[in-house]
């Protein structure tokens, strides 16, 4: 009976080993699929950088489409001109124009053709956007 005891502890600790061995082999976890791809990003409108001089706005033609939004970054430079402010014909309001300082105006041309720009008493017709389809 002492050869079947020592076979049996053979046996149990054989199985305890086939278990242990078992169990370290898992299969390895399936990778994580992908990142979903990102948004598009948003539409960034055109800008353009324009600056008040002594000559006024430049550039004082600017090209834009009907319906798409047009920003300007105006940087007032000079304090001899009264384009303190900027003004849109046919549009209510005005922008402040800070001497150096870059002001960021957004304006969005709503049909094709020219709309002027220029100093908020009328006195500096500064530029032009040149509106196309």
């Amino acid at each position: 009976m002492a050869c079947y005891t020592a076979e049996m502890s053979f046996l149990r600790a054989g199985f305890v080993t086939l278990l242990l061995l078992a169990a370290a082999c898992k299969p390895k976890a399936a990778p994580p699929p992908p990142p979903a791809p990102s948004p598009a990003p948003a539409a960034v409108s055109p800008r353009v950088e324009v600056a008040v001089t002594d000559e006024g706005f430049v550039p004082s033609r600017i090209p834009a489409k009907a319906g798409t939004p047009l920003t300007m970054v105006i940087t007032r430079k000079t304090d001899k001109t009264c384009a303190r402010e900027i003004l849109f014909a046919g549009q209510e309001g005005k922008t402040e124009l800070p001497l150096n300082k870059a002001v960021e105006v957004v304006y969005t041309p709503k049909a094709a053709g020219e709309i002027k720009f220029g100093c908020a008493m009328g006195m500096m017709i500064g530029g032009v956007l040149a509106v196309a389809e």
